[in-house]
């Protein structure tokens, strides 16, 4: 199997052809051996008909692409979707590998700093004349968190994924050494062997993963990127503003970068969230953390095999070599060699007393364990301290720098767990509470005014509501032990291992107020001090939330009981905006402005009380979740919204796709970093936008929903549409997550969970969460404004980034859709007259969507303005197209009742291989 990127390849991507056809003439070998040359010649007939087919729309070759496809038997069905998926998933490697590669030309070029890196942040910040003791001010306070989550998009195994490593990593061996002839075979043989295993290894899992598995899964992207690249990247900002300003020199960065989880604490939606869960979730993020400073802690006390003879040892290292196990008369010259010996056996005592499994290398002897994270910082610092003092600083600048900034970013926990529950839970586990402590309360019964009232007075006082003696439902017992759990994790943790309670489908103040009188129950908020140990963030996500949002938090805040725990927070709040729910409730226009606008609203509230605002985005990997390039979203938000802190989630295969490969996880973390650095510090005094820009998007966004809720939820039989057009039902059977695709065993889109929807819509080159909306809206507005709306739209385009980042995420969702692969998949619905009552629809305003986005953004073509992307979707095109076909003949297959395992397997083998060949799907 080979491929055959067009002939215009500009010299810089050539490279990036190069690897694509080396990999696909490797796969295709490979077929060849492993299947026969039978059917090594259809995968390269259809590949080459298909190819044929997009160059020169030639009708002939359509119809012999079907004709074969149509004939292949289950058996040759599932090798050619098999074969077509695996060279997605090797195209995606060698398109990481080029992006790679590209930013280390521009560094070997020592190009001017790009966009997105913290060196132009740095730039733009000594240009703007901001002050060391500015920058300094902003470290302190700033919090920058990715947070993991596990969804079911996710459609590759662990296994799957390690296989991709290796070969990316063969890629970058052959790209930065000159190999000999005799080496480059070796690399060849390399490459063939890993291509060959990933062949024989299974994508698919045979069975639902559990949580632990998520956890698990979860784990692994420290070793692939955060363990190494976090603490490189902090390296390198200090040596950058040490070359800015000498006086960094003596400044140790506060760790604002940390990696956040919602993996074992997210229970929304999922009942095998438990409180056993969440501990051992945390058990094993702990063993992963303290393993790796086990083992690093060894190599840093084999590397400083100082002699105490040569060098000048501080005070408190003499003291940290004394009270070492290690007796050794072969080191009782090397202090620095005696003192990490202790060093390791109290952190080997620590694993011990957190319950951890037995640690890979025995201590020298017995130690006490250490109580706190602190205290092994300390330790580290004394080495650190003494090394620099005594001639020896370059040798604190490397492996022990390493282990020290990792500790103090990943502590005893790895990564903080977000607790997340639904609000409804809420209400009913503490009305049950509230009824067996006073008989009659009839908590749900209550207006609002009145439940803020009731469960002030208990916030107000120290007695718990829970008793041991009274029989609970099973819901409001394991409410109550996790919250408990979480209680225990900090004694054993620290704080930061459960550090914030997100709430689903909050809407009014007691929403927030029931998660405070939990955490009461477990001793997490304590009334008498008036002190919380965990943030209670509620999160906004429908569109009448959203609209909300501002309300309710002013409402808490004029909360005198709730200002006292918010100040016991250090007078700042989190707030949580989502995406994913928004864009379905509303479509993607109106959620993106409703999302913008409750930021405004907030930013009002939040400056009026005087009460810090750190926002956390509920973003998905695809468009229609609140996706799209990191660096241009954050810079989008409305001045005063990135307040040196932002969170976001990162979800589904965006988390392989941004994070297995190390270099590219670091450029993911980094653009995170930089931005939030540029958008609180220079930008977060920017005007307001136009008055007559947010008019026009109010407009628009009116238009917009009216079209959107009138097709998705006005429409009668829309619901049976979208469930028979698109792979929604075999997504909710694939073992692709521990969650269900809904939160209730209804086929009612308002209970469908956002990822599925948004999945099914990609499957079938739709897209439709990602624009549906847009041309009516600008119709409508066009036709109201003849003579000045075009120009406007295009002037906002132009200058405001909120619109153009909105309109550019947009472009990119209309390039990867196909409206005649659509057609092909609305086929699959029974009823011909709710088809063409419906998809006719569809594609009038896709029609009209991509030629509004050409006018407004004044291109010629979808991604004129980026055409690695264009060129990238259009190569794989030919490869998606035989996938899409073959995934609708088995879908009428096994719903006329086929149940041959091969059908089914088929099934989810495309959904594996569309998916990895349109990346941010879901």
């Amino acid at each position: 199997m080979s491929a055959n990127p067009l002939d215009t390849t500009p010299t810089k991507d050539l490279p990036l052809r190069d690897d694509i056809r080396l990999l696909g003439r490797l796969l295709g070998d490979t077929i060849r051996e492993q299947e026969g040359e039978s059917v090594f010649e259809i995968v390269e007939r259809i590949r080459q008909t298909s190819i044929r087919f997009h160059r020169e729309e030639d009708v002939a070759a359509q119809r012999e692409l079907e004709t074969t496809l149509n004939s292949l038997s289950r058996v040759r069905t599932n090798q050619i979707i098999r074969a077509y998926s695996y060279f997605s998933h090797l195209a995606n490697l060698a398109e990481d590998q080029h992006h790679v590669r590209r930013s280390r030309a521009h560094a070997m070029a020592q190009s001017g700093p790009r966009p997105g890196t913290l060196a132009s942040a740095l730039a733009q910040a000594s240009a703007a004349g901001l002050k060391q003791s500015d920058l300094a001010a902003f470290f302190a306070s700033a919090l920058v968190s990715p947070v993991l989550t596990a969804h079911p998009t996710e459609v590759r195994r662990k296994s799957t994924i390690d296989r991709e490593m290796e070969v990316s990593d063969i890629l970058v061996r052959r790209d930065r050494q000159s190999l000999t002839p005799a080496e480059l075979a070796d690399s060849d043989e390399e490459l063939r062997r890993a291509i060959l295993t990933l062949w024989q290894t299974s994508i698919l899992r045979r069975n639902r993963l559990k949580v632990i598995d998520e956890v698990m899964n979860g784990i692994s992207y420290y070793d692939y990127t955060f363990f190494e690249e976090l603490p490189r990247l902090y390296a390198s900002l200090e040596d950058q503003l040490v070359a800015m300003d000498p006086v960094w020199n003596t400044v140790e960065l506060p760790s604002f970068l940390r990696m956040g989880s919602w993996i074992g604490g997210d229970r929304d939606g999922n009942p095998f969230v438990t409180a056993d869960a969440l501990r051992q979730a945390l058990l094993l993020q702990s063993q992963r953390a303290l393993g790796f400073y086990l083992e690093e802690v060894n190599r840093v006390g084999g590397e400083l095999s100082l002699d105490g003879d040569y060098v000048a040892v501080s005070e408190q290292v003499e003291a940290l070599a004394a009270s070492s196990p290690d007796h050794s008369p072969h080191r009782q010259g090397e202090p620095y060699r005696r003192a990490l010996s202790g060093i390791y056996a109290r952190l080997a005592a620590t694993a011990e007393r957190l319950g951890h499994s037995q640690v890979a290398r025995h201590a020298i002897g017995a130690a006490p364990p250490y109580d706190t994270v602190d205290e092994l910082a300390g330790d580290l610092a004394v080495i650190h301290r003494s090394l620099q003092s005594n001639g020896s600083g370059h040798l604190a600048r490397g492996r022990l720098r390493k282990i020290r900034r990792a500790v103090d970013v990943f502590g005893f926990h790895l990564a903080s767990i977000d607790m997340r529950q639904n609000s409804d839970v809420h209400e009913r586990v503490i009305g049950e509470l509230l009824e067996k402590a006073t008989p009659g309360t009839g908590y749900a019964q209550l207006s609002e005014e009145d439940r803020v009232r009731r469960l002030l007075e208990e916030l107000q006082t120290p007695r718990l509501l829970s008793s041991p003696f009274e029989d609970y439902s099973p819901e409001t017992m394991s409410e109550l032990a996790i919250a408990r759990e979480a209680a225990n994790a900090h004694r054993l943790y620290g704080p930061a291992s459960v550090p914030n309670y997100v709430i689903s489908k909050a809407s009014d103040p007691s929403d927030i107020l029931e998660v405070a009188l939990l955490l009461k129950e477990a001793g997490l908020l304590r009334p008498r001090d008036g002190e919380m140990s965990v943030n209670i963030v509620p999160l906004f996500e429908t569109i009448d939330d959203l609209r909300n949002a501002g309300r309710v938090m002013e409402a808490l805040f004029t909360l005198p009981d709730y200002m006292r725990l918010v100040r016991s927070r250090g007078q700042a709040q989190e707030v949580m905006l989502g995406y994913s729910d928004s864009n379905k409730d509303g479509g993607f226009l109106t959620s993106g402005w409703e999302l913008y606008k409750a930021e405004i609203a907030l930013i009002d509230v939040f400056e009026r009380h005087g009460v810090g605002l750190r926002l956390f985005h509920g973003r998905g990997g695809s468009v229609g979740r609140g996706g799209g390039p990191s660096y241009q979203a954050i810079l989008a938000q409305p001045g005063g919204a990135v307040q040196g802190a932002i969170r976001i989630t990162e979800q589904g295969e965006v988390i392989a796709g941004k994070y297995s490969n190390r270099e590219l996880g670091r450029r993911n973390l980094e653009i995170l970093a930089a931005a939030t650095l540029e958008a609180s510090l220079m930008h977060s005094g920017q005007s307001a936008p136009r008055q007559d820009y947010l008019a026009a998007m109010e407009e628009l966004s009116d238009s917009a929903f009216k079209a959107y809720r009138g097709l998705v939820y006005e429409t009668e039989g829309f619901e049976q549409y979208f469930w028979e057009s698109t792979v929604i039902g075999e997504i909710a059977n694939l073992n692709i997550g521990s969650r269900p695709a809904s939160r209730t065993n209804s086929r009612r889109i308002e209970d469908l969970r956002a990822i599925p929807w948004v999945f099914g819509w990609a499957q079938c080159r739709l897209m439709l969460p990602g624009w549906f909306g847009f041309g009516s809206a600008v119709d409508a507005y066009l036709a109201d404004h003849p003579e000045t709306g075009l120009a406007l739209l295009q002037e906002m385009y132009r200058d405001w980034p909120f619109f153009r980042a909105l309109v550019s995420n947009m472009d990119m969702v209309l390039a990867k859709s196909n409206i005649a692969i659509a057609s092909q998949y609305a086929k699959l619905v029974e009823d011909v007259a709710l088809r063409d009552a419906i998809f006719p629809r569809i594609r009038r305003e896709w029609e009209s969507a991509i030629a509004k986005l050409l006018m407004i953004s004044e291109q010629e073509t979808l991604l004129d303005g980026n055409p690695l992307l264009a060129r990238s979707i259009r190569n794989r095109f030919p490869y998606l197209d035989p996938l899409n076909h073959l995934q609708i003949e088995l879908l009428k297959r096994h719903r006329a009742g086929d149940r041959d395992e091969r059908v089914v397997e088929g099934i989810h083998l495309s959904i594996n291989g569309i998916a990895a060949g349109l990346r941010n799907s879901g």
